[in-house]
């Protein structure tokens, strides 16, 4: 180990944990809290050599968009010093966090959207406080078992109805009650449990920041506040180590767009007590994070870097003909009371095209990637299927890699071409999938050769 040291990390947690009253998660409809299970964090962490300063932070939250995200940069970097492009903010998609974007039936709660930044500010400021010399140490660890593709072929008699088309998909996601209509799988999903680890000289823990490739558990009331999966691998990772209150554990979200825990033809796999499938899971992810430990190579002098790109692309609009049918039936169908309606789902589309059209034509998005000691981690812009991450990961070579989505800005679902094609809920025009046909392949181009330069 060198006498001097360059390279510094700090970290630091800030609670977010919205009130009770508050408009919960992204959904097709809007929930309030009236139960607080557990807390909710912006979580930061910031790396420095003789050069350079990044921060990565985490928050809590199922969804950020582009201009809350740009304003929560210009202040950090106000705060702080540190350039917006050198900034990694994502959300962990939490869908029982507070909702500070409206898309489908949900609502944004505005006081929290009002409350939140400052909070998050806050966060970084006390991890650059915090920063110190610093040693670090990345790996992984197949986890396949909680990774399930949710978008599935279905075998004919089955009828996947699109809202947006009127016409039938070829691919069903969580076909809930057609479980014996199922042929399988329509994708790969990704099961790498990808790790950073970091400690001081002295052998003290800092943080650990994960990342996997898994929607939320949601295994709890819908009226609930809690850190899903990704707050209780947090709490036991650090608990495994026998970290101090200093330690901030980390979960963030992997290519997931595709992916989630439901088992459709295993159902009775997990328990079905609220909070149980969680608890199990979080836990054993941190299990098999904490028996890696022993065997990493750690780093000391990292060298830090960034890139940074912010472009933009086209916005799917629905047509004339489509606009004036949205239009016709959402006039002819009231909109109240929308959980009693059985068409719930069509009725909520039809509006969503109108709210689409009145978008500006194009969208600014960003990639980034961030080069620390020998990982690389790129910085995607929205939900992507679990097949960006691993045609990114099969071009990294000699490094450890690993993708965040929902970073930087917000694009909404990004299926390949292809699964647009074919059709299912990631893929229906709405302002939740709204970028053009060939969206995904342009912005995984851009972040590989982003990744190529750093």
């Amino acid at each position: 180990m060198k006498e001097s040291n360059d390279f510094q990390a700090g970290v630091a947690k800030i609670d977010i944990t919205p009130s009770l009253g508050t408009i919960i998660g992204a959904d097709f409809l809007p929930h309030y809290a009236r139960f607080i299970h557990d807390p909710l964090f912006s979580k930061s962490l910031i790396f420095k050599d003789i050069n350079t300063t990044i921060a990565i932070i985490i928050v809590d939250i199922c969804i950020m968009d582009t201009e809350f995200m740009d304003d929560v940069k210009s202040k950090i970097q106000s705060a702080t010093g540190i350039e917006p492009k050198n900034i990694l903010l994502a959300s962990n998609h939490n869908h029982a966090a507070g909702d500070i974007i409206s898309l489908l039936g949900g609502s944004a709660d505005i006081a929290y959207k009002k409350k939140l930044p400052d909070l998050i500010v806050q966060s970084v400021k006390l991890a650059k406080d915090k920063l110190q010399p610093a040693k670090i140490a990345s790996d992984l660890v197949n986890v396949p078992e909680y990774v399930r593709c949710r978008r599935y072929l279905m075998a004919d008699g089955y009828e996947a109805k699109n809202p947006v088309t009127r016409k039938k998909d070829i691919v069903k996601t969580n076909p809930f009650g057609g479980e014996d209509k199922i042929i399988g799988p329509a994708a790969k999903t990704d099961p790498e449990l990808s790790f950073l680890a970091v400690k001081s000289l002295d052998d003290k823990w800092i943080s650990v920041l994960a990342n996997y490739s898994l929607h939320y558990v949601g295994d709890w009331p819908d009226d609930s506040i809690t850190g899903d999966y990704f707050g209780e691998f947090s709490k036991q990772i650090q608990e495994k180590l026998g970290a101090n209150d200093d330690f901030v554990g980390v979960m963030s979200n992997g290519t997931s767009g595709d992916v989630n825990i439901w088992d459709f033809m295993n159902p009775e796999r997990f328990p079905k007590e609220n909070y149980a499938k969680t608890k199990l899971i979080g836990g054993d992810l941190a299990q098999k994070v904490y028996e890696k430990i022993e065997v990493l190579t750690w780093e000391d002098n990292a060298n830090i870097s960034a890139k940074y790109e912010e472009f933009m692309l086209d916005i799917r609009k629905p047509s004339k003909q489509e606009l004036e049918i949205a239009k016709q039936a959402f006039i002819e169908n009231d909109f109240n009371n929308l959980s009693l309606k059985s068409d719930m789902i069509q009725r909520i589309y039809d509006r969503e095209q109108l709210l689409l059209n009145e978008y500006p034509d194009t969208a600014k998005l960003s990639v980034q990637s961030l080069k620390i000691g020998n990982l690389i981690i790129g910085a995607l812009p929205g939900e992507f299927f679990a097949e960006t991450g691993l045609i990114l990961k099969e071009g990294v070579n000699l490094h450890n890699y690993f993708t965040i989505s929902l970073a930087n800005s917000y694009g909404g679902y990004v299926p390949p071409a292809h699964e647009i094609d074919r059709g299912g809920y990631e893929t229906w025009r709405a302002r939740s999938s709204f970028l053009e046909h060939n969206a995904e392949e342009k912005i995984r181009e851009k972040l590989a050769k982003l990744i190529k330069e750093i």
